[in-house]
């Protein structure tokens, strides 16, 4: 790939002018004509059954212009997302490509699940009146039991939130090989429980909608979506209108990570719209986002792992419960992600796990950048700096003796065809200076403890959960002045997709990354594609996009070899010009073929097409075993932490990442994810944590809710490696997603080497590692007496 001449090398983003200019236009942007705003009544109570909804007061109220509840809606429920299987306790199937988990409408009908569940909204001519009338709506509701504990949830006779029994949204029951053989083989057992927290994703821009009706009935939504295809269906469903009769449009995103797939904000928006026939607008505040939108599960697990003598890994076993909070939302998909990912991470056979998401009366977990993978890795990879000690080994050799290579197949039929782990491992270990900082705590001037922690990861790129069409579309089209368009279904969320994608078709075409348009996804032009999760907008839209450039390429070079009287089979584009192969003095402008294919006799528009499905298979649904993804991503990262006794602070001193990320379309948009990735994952790891008690919400901002600040950070050594995948674009895997895995654990072992205490619940706090470091000189006072 050495002759590669925009593939490869770093290019400012294609909307980065937009943006600091201040032109990008985000849904609160988006004016009409005639513009109501709306605003949604929420429930006050945990769990409570809606007896009766009074609005006369509020329609009375002058500027009111439409009030919907549950009454005004298909009452259709519906999931968010594909479909997938799930187990009884002995392993055989009990439903096979059911819906996730259809448990949702519009609005809540009999019964509120969580404080905040939305009841009723209203669409007034200014935001006060819009308030006033929130206030005049009498809503009559018997509270009920609430159940907030998940292991309370499962216990008979708990409050039932759904026609689940016990409780159990979704559960999965795995088992690999012979694990009581792997630990009556071992010679090490390592055996613990973790806690992980809710962590919001905290996207600046807070979600908002604009909806309008023609007068056919048709709804236009603009809205900040990672999944706007999806969106659609959604939609559709929810309002009970034909796919036909909904548009959407994607407008610039104020940051996703997974927390803006779709949210009720859209139909009741649309609702609102259809009801007063006019355009309505609506932005969540800062604290309805905290409250209502979907943060990362809470989690409890409790993991059990074996190891020979020579730190071979023998065998695991987990229990996994994930609080789904009061619905299911994308919960079964990532209590799958938690159940199996982490499993092909290292060369290991006997498995056996146990997962449940169930149903609480607390805030509804969602997507979240890692999508599950985080708690679990957390889990895994502190296990094993604790079965590196236990061995007397040096944790980077142990990962080293069982790190995931080129060809192996894992115990779940996960085919890994590129995989740069080992070289990560080294790369970040030299880069931190491992083994010069690892042997021994080190003790600063100042009295502060300091430790060296790694962490691993694994990760896909998408991930093939159900049967059917997996892939991406898009068109190339070449107007007739040599202007380039780009039409993707995949998101621009501020990742930089629409510049990666520009650069692929950019180098096919050999032309410039600014002679191409890509223009906002809109439903009704947009090819199809599923959106911005899994990590398979790179791997798989630039695939598709690339077949379309290629294709588009193929068709130009048809007018070019006439004018060449050449064989199109022998042209090269390069540096806008077409010429035959080692002839570039023959070059002909790719401006003139253009023209020329648009005004000579018998001329055509040239319009490439590309569809692109990776070719993976969904889990099988008697085994749960499958190749998901096409591609599988790696990295490692080791941080430097020094930490004050006396005060329980944390400061990150360095950080080494190494990641296999296929091949960098755009490096520099490869290391701002790292980088990016790194501080949210610090946030995860130190200090982010939605505190919520009896069910509510206590740090419903950003005054309250900590997040990292460049205080908060190292210098960070960010290292690429290049496994050149042999399916993605140009050897291209995702990196958004991983890159956020495997922080947390880094910091937890680096942590523990600095004060020998393991703590195994996050975050890590100051409050944690003080009471951590006092139950330790307690121990060794009581061992001296």
């Amino acid at each position: 790939m050495s002759d590669l001449r925009v593939v490869g090398h770093s290019h400012p983003r294609v909307d980065g002018m937009e943006k600091v200019t201040g032109t990008a236009r985000f849904s609160p942007d988006v004016k009409l004509p005639r513009m109501l705003v709306g605003k949604i009544l929420r429930s006050p109570h945990s769990h409570a059954r809606v007896l009766r909804i009074d609005t006369t007061k509020a329609m009375s109220l002058p500027g009111v212009k439409a009030v919907v509840t549950a009454a005004d809606t298909p009452r259709v429920k519906i999931n968010r997302g594909p479909s997938t299987f799930y187990f009884d306790e002995q392993g055989a199937k009990t439903a096979v490509a059911t819906p996730m988990v259809m448990d949702q409408t519009v609005f809540c009908e009999d019964v509120a699940r969580f404080v905040g569940d939305e009841v009723a909204a209203v669409a007034a001519i200014d935001e006060e009146t819009a308030l006033e009338a929130l206030s005049l709506i009498k809503v009559d509701y018997e509270p009920l039991t609430p159940i907030f504990d998940p292991f309370k949830a499962m216990e008979p006779g708990a409050p039932v939130l759904h026609e689940t029994e016990r409780n159990i949204a979704y559960k999965f029951v795995v088992r690999r090989g012979d694990v009581e053989k792997g630990f009556a083989e071992a010679y090490v057992i390592h055996e613990d429980t973790y806690t992980t927290q809710i962590q919001h994703q905290a996207y600046l821009g807070p979600t908002g909608c604009v909806a309008d009706v023609d007068g056919s009935g048709r709804v236009s939504i603009w809205t900040e979506l990672q999944s706007p295809f999806r969106a659609r269906r959604l939609l559709s469903d929810m309002l009970g209108l034909s796919a036909s009769k909904v548009r959407v449009f994607q407008t610039h995103v104020g940051g996703g990570f997974g927390g803006k797939h779709f949210k009720r904000i859209q139909p009741i928006c649309a609702l609102l719209a259809l009801k007063a026939r006019r355009p309505v607008r609506m932005c969540l505040t800062r604290e309805e986002e905290f409250i209502s939108s979907p943060p990362r599960h809470a989690t409890h697990i409790r993991l059990k792992m074996g190891a020979g003598r020579d730190g071979t890994l023998l065998a695991k076993e987990t229990y996994i419960v994930l609080n789904s909070g009061a619905y299911g939302e994308v919960g079964p998909i990532i209590l799958d992600t938690m159940t199996k990912r982490v499993d092909s991470l290292y060369r290991l056979d006997n498995i056996k796990t146990d997962s449940f998401l169930v149903y609480t009366n607390t805030i509804p977990g969602g997507a979240f950048r890692g999508f599950g993978n985080p708690p679990m890795d957390f889990a895994l990879e502190s296990h094993m700096d604790m079965l590196a000690e236990k061995l007397g080994m040096d944790p980077v050799e142990l990962r080293l003796k069982n790190a995931r290579r080129v060809g192996d197949v894992s115990a779940h039929g996960w085919e890994i065809k590129s995989c740069g782990l080992t070289e990560c491992i080294e790369k970040a270990a030299e880069a931190i200076r491992w083994k010069e900082k690892k042997p021994k705590q080190t003790v600063n001037n100042e009295r502060k403890l300091r430790g060296v922690g790694i962490g691993c990861m694994i990760h896909v790129s998408g991930c093939r959960y159900y049967p059917g069409f997996y892939g991406s579309n898009a068109v190339v089209t070449i107007g007739d002045h040599g202007q380039v368009y780009l039409f993707s279904g995949e998101s621009e969320l501020g990742q930089g997709c629409k510049t990666v994608m520009a650069q692929i078709v950019a180098e096919e075409l050999g032309i410039r990354v600014e002679d191409i348009v890509v223009p906002d996804l809109d439903t009704d032009f947009s090819p199809h594609s599923l959106g911005a999760y899994a990590d398979r907008s790179t791997h798989i839209g630039g695939n598709a996009t690339r077949l379309a450039a290629i294709e588009a390429k193929e068709q130009l070079f048809e007018f070019a070899a006439e004018m060449l009287e050449a064989d199109p089979g022998d042209l090269v584009a390069q540096d806008r010009k077409i010429f035959p192969k080692g002839s570039p003095q023959k070059a002909v402008p790719f401006l003139e073929v253009a023209r020329r294919s648009w005004f000579r006799t018998g001329g055509k528009e040239i319009v490439g097409r590309g569809s692109w499905d990776p070719p993976s298979v969904p889990p099988d649904p008697e085994t749960q075993y499958g190749n998901v993804s096409s591609a599988y991503t790696f990295g490692a990262q080791i941080a430097e932490v020094e930490v004050d006794p006396r005060t329980g602070k944390v400061k990150i001193l360095n950080f080494a990442a190494a990641h296999d990320v296929g091949k960098a379309i755009n490096p520099m948009a490869v290391e701002g994810q790292l980088e990016g990735a790194l501080v949210q994952g610090a946030g995860y790891g130190l200090m982010e944590d939605m505190v919520g008690v009896d069910g509510r919400i206590y740090n419903p901002n950003f005054v309250n809710y900590r997040l990292p600040t460049i205080m908060d950070i190292s210098p960070m050594k960010i290292m690429m490696v290049e496994s050149n995948d042999p399916v993605g674009p140009y050897g291209a895997k995702g990196v958004a997603e991983p890159a956020l895995v495997a922080t947390a654990p880094a910091l937890a072992n680096a942590i523990y080497d600095a004060i020998g205490v393991r703590i195994t619940s996050l975050p890590l706090t100051p409050q944690k590692i003080l009471a951590a470091l006092r139950a330790k000189q307690r121990k060794e006072k009581r061992r001296s007496e």
